[in-house]
């Protein structure tokens, strides 16, 4: 089989490697990032400028190029989970909220939306003792 894939074996199997451990620090990662979530994040249709607990612009600014390479990084290996074994698609909603983008907020509230989604997360956050999210589906996105 190895010869139809075109890789030599130790390649494959350090694919398979990092598929594991991605799989497993999703299983990690994901519930922190759920439960960190403010209850109140979804409550309102519009998202206000929060202020920065940075004072220094610089600090602002280095924090912000973090924010967005970690969430680079996500979106990269949720686009690889997404033929690999891991959980891709929770990944990359986890890149979506690092990353700053214009309509970032609208696009978060629609992805919670969707059927499932919001009792999957308060399912999370209820194992872990918080609240379950306040979201509003009749406020407009």
């Amino acid at each position: 089989m190895l010869e139809w894939i075109g890789l030599p074996a130790t390649a494959v199997w350090w694919a398979v490697i990092a598929s594991a451990a991605m799989f497993g620090l999703t299983l990690l990662v994901i519930p922190w990032f759920v439960i960190r979530i403010p209850v109140d994040y979804f409550a309102d249709s519009e998202r206000t400028a929060a202020d920065s607990p940075f004072r220094s612009l610089w600090t602002r600014w280095l924090f912000l190029i973090a924010k967005n390479l970690l969430g680079l990084g996500f979106l990269f290996f949720g686009l690889l989970m997404l033929v690999l074994p891991g959980q891709g698609i929770l990944t990359i909603l986890i890149a979506l909220m690092l990353l700053d983008f214009p309509g970032k907020f609208k696009l978060q509230r629609w992805v919670v939306s969707r059927k499932g989604v919001l009792d999957a997360i308060n399912w999370v956050r209820k194992r872990y003792q918080k609240e379950p999210l306040i979201f509003d589906p009749y406020a407009e996105p």
